[in-house]
C-alpha cells in the first residue's frame, strides 16, 4: 500500500474524529446525536454536499486545464462525472430549498416522502426511490467500484484501457479499506437511524480522496 498523501491523512483524520464523536454520542446521548451531530441541514449533510461539489469542480478544472489535449471520450467521461457529483451535491441539500426558504410545489408535496424538492425522496406507487436507487443499486455500484475494479484494473488491460479512455479514477486500496471501515463502524451507531448521515459524509470524503489521488493518476496529466 502506498504512503498516504497529506490530503489523505487530513481527510481520514477528519473522518475519524467525526466518527468517534458519532459513536460516543450515539451511545451516550441519542438526542444530541440526532439533533446536533446528524441533524438535517447540519455539519454532516453540508459536509457531504461540499465534498460532492468539490469533486464536480475538480473535474471541470481538469477539463479546462488539460482537456484540450485529450480525446472526446475522455472529455465526455469528465463532464459526465462532473454532472453526476453536482447532481449528488444538489440532491443532498434539496437544491438549496431550505437554505433559501423555497416552498415545494404541489407535486413534490404529494409525491416526496419529506415533501422536499429532490428526487431521491420521491415515492412512486409504494416504492421509495431512495431505497431502490440510492440504497440497493448504489450499494452494488460501490461494491463493484471499490472491490472489483481495483483488482481487475491491476490484472487486465481492457479495464485499464477503459478507465483511461473515459477518465475514470480507480481507487487505491487505502480508499477501499477506508470506506469498508466506515461501513463497519456504523454498527456502533445502530441506535439511531440517522447514522446514515455520517456514512454519506464518509462517502463524500473518500470519493474526494479517490479523485484527488487515484491509482491511475496519470490519466489526469498532460500527454
Amino acid at each position: 500500500m502506498n504512503t498516504l498523501t497529506r490530503t489523505e491523512r487530513l481527510g481520514y483524520s477528519l473522518l475519524l474524529l467525526v466518527y468517534a464523536l458519532g459513536i460516543y454520542f450515539a451511545n451516550t446521548d441519542l438526542v444530541y446525536f440526532d439533533t446536533v451531530i446528524t441533524k438535517e441541514d447540519g455539519f454532516a449533510e453540508y459536509g457531504t454536499a461540499l465534498m460532492l461539489f468539490c469533486i464536480s469542480v475538480l473535474c471541470i478544472a481538469r477539463l479546462i486545464k488539460i482537456g484540450g489535449a485529450k480525446p472526446a471520450l475522455w472529455k465526455l467521461g469528465i463532464v459526465g462525472m462532473a454532472l453526476i457529483f453536482l447532481f449528488g451535491a444538489g440532491e443532498e441539500i434539496s437544491w438549496g430549498q431550505r437554505i433559501f426558504g423555497i416552498e415545494s410545489s404541489e407535486y413534490f408535496l404529494e409525491n416526496n416522502a419529506q415533501q422536499e424538492t429532490n428526487l431521491h425522496n420521491m415515492v412512486v406507487g409504494e416504492t421509495k426511490i431512495n431505497k431502490l436507487i440510492f440504497s440497493q443499486i448504489l450499494t452494488a455500484v460501490l461494491v463493484i467500484y471499490l472491490l472489483i475494479v481495483p483488482v481487475l484494473y491491476r490484472k487486465t488491460t481492457w479495464l485499464k484501457g477503459l478507465a483511461e479512455k473515459f477518465a475514470v479514477p480507480v481507487p487505491r486500496w487505502n480508499h477501499t479499506i477506508g470506506l469498508l471501515l466506515a461501513t463497519g463502524l456504523l454498527e456502533f451507531m445502530k441506535a439511531s437511524s440517522r447514522r446514515w448521515e455520517l456514512y454519506e459524509f464518509a462517502f463524500g470524503i473518500i470519493f474526494f480522496l479517490i479523485f484527488i489521488n487515484p491509482l491511475n493518476g496519470y490519466i489526469f496529466k498532460k500527454n
